[in-house]
């Protein structure tokens, strides 16, 4: 007579932190059943990315991690929570038999899943069921119905046309895929690579920025190469660079589109070979850093008229993130506004908007985007002299003709 599978052994410390990722939804629900006790609580995430982002946002011991994962490696994976979580324990899915192991390198040994989850074959699994297939579409243009994914941290608003920016963020964030970000002005596009930065696994390391657009041309090579002592006029000593000061991290460059044509071969160079050299010196230094790149121009319509390469544009574009002006994120204003009012509010709490005010907010076109919003908001507070509620008489908008609406 055998004996049937045990449960996971889980300490009961463990009991309210639990987290599961699988592309699929038979995976994720047959490991929730077989574990089920009202004392735990359970997240889901559909993929390697998903569970960093949750990893981040909790306190999380247990992390049951399906081998067969639609964006990140599951061993990567697994090693990458190993270094910045030693605390969680890491369960393995074996994507054939069902059965499960955890990471030796984690101590604490687990059983195997009770039989349900053994009769789940590899065919079961991977069946064609819409919520499975989802994050495919999602990838492929956000066709897919999306579930809901919470904002990027540092960023405001749950509208649907911010799920596939904060999707694809999460997705894009363990690997070293250069980005390229695009969106108008004052949309937001540094808060996202900064927070790509901050969920990957270089996030404890620096985060170098560099405005192509705000250092002059014959300075923005030195600035982002660096120079060695004596390399020009005025050079009394070494400057490492933007570039190696992203070492082991992330270089941002912001309005990649402003930056000079014959600077441009430079940069392609250290795309392409990991290397950089100096003003002034002889020597390469190898440089591991992740670009994430943006910029309000339509780069393309620069490639045609010969003003950006096009062998630099698909190097820096190997996965494109399109932000949305603020007029398409109607239904994030009100909780952008309220953010606002609480960051430069003096005497807590914050005043509310009142209705009439934020109709008046809605009808904006926001040319300036989030920053534009920010400084109105900032001006309000003034007008309202710390009264409790903000009415459309403390708004001072950009466009004249929208006040008559008040």
């Amino acid at each position: 007579m055998t004996s049937s599978p045990v449960p996971p052994t889980i300490p009961s410390t463990y009991a309210d932190h639990i987290l599961v990722a699988s592309p699929s939804t038979a995976v994720r629900q047959r490991v929730l059943k077989s574990l089920n006790s009202p004392a735990r609580r359970f997240e889901q995430a559909t993929g390697g990315a998903e569970a960093l982002y949750h990893l981040e946002s909790g306190l999380w011991q247990v992390l049951f991690l399906d081998r067969c994962l639609p964006d990140l490696d599951a061993e990567e994976l697994s090693d990458t929570v190993r270094r910045r979580y030693p605390e969680i324990e890491v369960v393995l899915l074996d994507n054939d038999s069902g059965s499960t192991e955890v990471d030796e390198r984690v101590g604490t040994k687990v059983g195997p899943l009770p039989e349900p989850w053994e009769a789940l074959s590899r065919d079961d699994r991977y069946k064609s069921e819409s919520e499975d297939t989802s994050w495919c579409g999602e990838i492929a243009g956000c066709q897919a119905e999306p579930v809901c994914v919470a904002p990027l941290p540092g960023m405001i608003g749950s509208s649907s046309i911010m799920q596939p920016v904060y999707r694809l963020a999460r997705l894009l964030a363990a690997r070293n895929t250069s980005v390229m970000i695009t969106g108008p002005t004052g949309s937001g596009k540094e808060v996202v690579a900064r927070s790509m930065h901050d969920l990957s696994p270089r996030g404890g390391r620096a985060f170098a920025v560099v405005n192509c657009a705000a250092i002059p041309e014959t300075m923005l090579e030195a600035e982002l190469f660096g120079y060695a002592r004596g390399a020009f006029t005025g050079a009394m000593q070494s400057y490492a660079g933007r570039i190696q000061a992203a070492q082991g991290g992330t270089l941002f460059l912001d309005e990649i589109g402003e930056m000079p044509l014959s600077l441009q071969p430079k940069l392609l160079r250290f795309l392409e070979q990991k290397e950089i050299q100096r003003l002034g010196s002889a020597d390469l230094l190898r440089i591991d850093a992740r670009v994430i790149s943006a910029t309000n121009a339509h780069l393309l319509s620069l490639v045609r008229e010969g003003k950006f390469r096009e062998d630099l544009y698909y190097r820096l574009c190997g996965f494109p993130i399109e932000l949305p002006a603020l007029r398409d994120r109607c239904e994030d204003i009100g909780q952008l506004a309220a953010h606002f009012l609480a960051k430069y509010c003096l005497q807590p709490p914050a005043p509310e908007l009142s209705a009439a005010a934020l109709q008046l907010l809605k009808a904006q076109p926001w040319n300036g985007n989030i920053r534009e919003l920010q400084t109105v908001m900032e001006r309000a507070l003034i007008l309202s002299e710390n009264k409790a509620v903000i009415r459309p008489e403390h708004l001072l908008l950009a466009e004249p003709a929208l006040r008559n609406l008040r």
